[in-house]
């Protein structure tokens, strides 16, 4: 009986041991990964004045700033623009900030310095800069920056919002990088908080469109759906409003009512696939088009290789799966003509119409 205790003693012992080293393992690798997070900025809105907060090395760095060091009131934007000769458009960033730099740069909507150099021209992020990749506060912050450097050329920079905005808006965080959980334990914030109304970049996000129209060509992530169009008028300004405002509504609460289907659901122009997947014809096409008053739409959502085009150039995807963080293109529109623009800078016409459905990855 006594050797029995003593074998399972040093059995235990033994274990315990063996725990305590994967423990220290845990510890030392999370000890690692928090000296090596270097976040932000992140800018809160206080009474009087704004705190900026950034993570180096690990560590938070807190400080004071005037007042009006940024705009603290963000006035939504029109969305319909006629007559705009140059349009860039690239949509589902996710985080990969170094590959959208550049894309950008070679393609010459930014020079070396990161600054706007697309003159008069129109860019459109169509939606999902968030999730998934570990930088996606830095690209953010660019496109903030973008947008006033555009304004002030006579151009413009539209971000749209895409299903992961509206996602981390609403608290769904199933797709942040683990980079974003150590930066809201270290601000001892929820991710989504990072983001909220008392923030900068939040109010900034808050006034920004689902969906826009630039000549004859509607922007929005997903798409539109013959169900979307049998559910509202399509006013856009209206559909802006509603989603606007839906940001600051309980998630359950949207979900209580035929709201959250509509609006959200997979037929919604945040979620929908349909062009790419639902064995759509020409004819349906054709019909969406002239139900909304537009010759084209311009989608992200659905991963391609690269820039694609469907249904005779009526529709466009822009998503070339920038996300993954090796390849990415943009859509040119530039006198009423449509390009791909490649990672070294090149412009290539559409090969050949792409009326199938089957290129579509997810």
């Amino acid at each position: 009986m006594i050797k029995n205790t003593s074998f399972i003693i040093i059995l235990f012992i033994s274990i315990s041991n063996g725990f305590s080293q994967e423990i220290k393992k845990i510890k030392d690798s999370f000890l690692n990964q928090l000296t090596e997070i270097n976040d932000g900025p992140y800018v809160f809105i206080e009474k009087n004045s704004l705190v900026e907060k950034k993570i180096v090395k690990g560590k938070v760095l807190s400080k004071n700033l005037n007042a009006n060091s940024y705009d603290t009131i963000y006035t939504p934007n029109k969305v319909f623009f006629k007559n705009i000769k140059k349009i860039a458009a690239l949509s589902d960033i996710h985080g990969q900030y170094e590959l959208a730099i550049e894309l950008l740069k070679s393609n010459k909507i930014i020079d070396k310095k990161l600054n706007w150099n697309y003159g008069k021209g129109h860019l459109v992020i169509v939606g999902d800069i968030f999730d998934r990749g570990d930088k996606v506060n830095e690209m953010l912050w660019l496109v903030y920056k973008l947008e006033q450097q555009a304004k002030n050329k006579g151009g413009k920079v539209h971000f749209l919002l895409g299903n992961h905005e509206y996602m981390v808006l609403h608290k769904d965080l199933r797709y942040i990088n683990n980079k974003y959980n150590i930066t809201g334990k270290l601000l001892n914030l929820d991710y989504n908080e990072l983001y909220n109304n008392k923030t900068i970049i939040g109010r900034w996000l808050r006034s920004k469109p689902t969906i826009i129209k630039i000549n004859d060509n509607i922007f929005v992530h997903g798409g539109v759906s013959k169900e979307f169009i049998s559910h509202t008028d399509f006013n856009l300004e209206k559909i802006n409003n509603v989603m606007r405002n839906s940001i600051e509504i309980n998630k359950q609460d949207l979900k209580s009512t035929d709201f959250y289907k509509i609006y959200y659901g997979g037929k919604s122009l945040i979620w929908y696939r349909g062009y790419f997947n639902d064995n759509l014809k020409d004819e349906d096409i054709t019909d969406i088009l002239n139900h909304i008053s537009s010759k084209h739409i311009v989608v992200g959502h659905c991963s391609n290789e690269e820039v694609v085009s469907l249904f005779g150039n009526k529709i466009f995807g822009v998503d070339s799966s920038i996300k993954k963080g090796k390849y990415g293109e943009i859509l040119f529109i530039e006198n009423n003509k449509y390009f791909r623009g490649t990672m070294n800078g090149k412009k290539k016409q559409f090969d050949k119409i792409t009326t199938t459905n089957n290129i579509y990855k997810k």
